[in-house]
């Protein structure tokens, strides 16, 4: 944000910017427009930073419109940045301190995955470390990953508890290919180049792992993760097969609230001791326990609660035990953040009462 002091007798106009005259801590954020990433601005402003951020077009009013509303709360710069275009990267981190790495390719209808997710999302995550390892300022980056990168794996035990250790099977991935398997393999491979880059160039990197992520957005559209994590109140049968499969492929239904997930960015980030990889999970279920919730707590809505050949039981506990043992707690448990989808979704006509 510019601030301007119009000196009327001489017609004259001092412009400074807020962060370089104050001392605010800069932080940027890389992906600004999304689901996560916008709420992430927010709390950033309202944290007393300033932000840079970088979006695909920042000439789209349509996509950056919930972005430039932000600016009320504080000094927000939004750059034009292409995740394969390297030197797209130096001007926004120039000066920040902390980096949140969020953009990454998504598309799940894709015929072609190594093209249109897995190279892009390595070659971006490398792109903006490399940008880092440039700046003089950069003191901490936190990228985030997926619980896509942690759960997937071939092994049959259940009652099984899933931490930070874990790795997804990208060769599993790469031979059996499940449907999807693009979006895990390029998390997974992502983060793992991530890691190896920041080691060789004494980077200070930190992983967040969120799990489903749900609750209220800034965004103009309702994000994707909403509308599968929803999709047993709306009824929708793609998303419905959608989060079954999700079952089936990582082993259970791990949801947070992404205000939550937004905490836990900036607790790690601000944290000093804090080191590594950090899942952010405030719930684990399976699709058959969900529904049974879910049909108790919204009876106005028709609610399935039988499911053929779905396990009634998750078949792993994705844990949060380190991110709670550095100090970290989460605000919204299973029914906060239901009650407040719910009515995110009413209040943008997605659903009746």
């Amino acid at each position: 944000m510019l601030f301007k002091k119009k000196l009327h007798s001489s017609k004259l106009s001092l412009i400074w910017s807020e962060s370089e005259n104050m001392g605010m801590k800069k932080a940027c954020v890389i992906g600004g427009s999304g689901f996560v990433a916008s709420l992430l601005i927010k709390q950033l402003l309202q944290h007393g930073y300033a932000v840079n951020t970088t979006v695909r077009d920042p000439d789209n009013p349509k996509k950056i419109s919930h972005l430039v509303a932000l600016r009320s709360l504080g000094e927000l710069n939004i750059f034009g940045a292409e995740l394969t275009v390297e030197k797209d990267f130096d001007a926004p981190i120039a000066g920040c301190e902390l980096v949140f790495q969020l953009a990454t390719p998504v598309n799940f209808a894709s015929e072609d995955p190594e093209n249109d997710m897995i190279k892009p999302a390595i070659t971006g995550v490398l792109n903006v470390l490399k940008a880092c390892a440039r700046s003089k300022d950069v003191k901490r980056v936190i990228l985030t990953s997926s619980a896509a990168a942690v759960t997937i794996n071939q092994l049959k035990e259940t009652g099984l508890v899933v931490d930070e250790s874990n790795w997804t099977d990208v060769e599993y991935l790469n031979t059996a290919k499940p449907p999807t398997w693009g979006y895990p393999a390029s998390k997974t491979l992502a983060e793992k180049a991530a890691w190896k880059f920041a080691e060789e160039n004494h980077i200070d990197l930190i992983t967040v792992i969120p799990t489903l992520t749900t609750g209220p957005s800034l965004t103009p559209d309702i994000p994707s993760s909403v509308g599968l994590a929803t999709s047993l109140i709306t009824g929708d049968d793609f998303l419905i097969n959608a989060l079954k499969g999700m079952q089936f492929l990582s082993g259970s239904i791990s949801i947070a609230h992404v205000e939550d997930i937004c905490r836990a960015h900036i607790f790690v980030a601000e944290k000093e001791s804090a080191s590594g990889r950090y899942i952010c999970c405030a719930h684990n279920t399976s699709v058959p326990e969900l529904a049974k919730f879910l049909s108790k707590r919204y009876p106005q809505y028709k609610i399935p609660t039988e499911f053929d050949g779905c396990p009634s039981k998750a078949k792993i506990t994705i844990s949060s035990e380190k991110l709670l043992k550095e100090g970290f707690s989460f605000k919204y448990g299973i029914e906060e953040i239901y009650d407040q989808t719910v009515e995110y979704l009413k209040t943008n006509g997605a659903l009746k009462n």
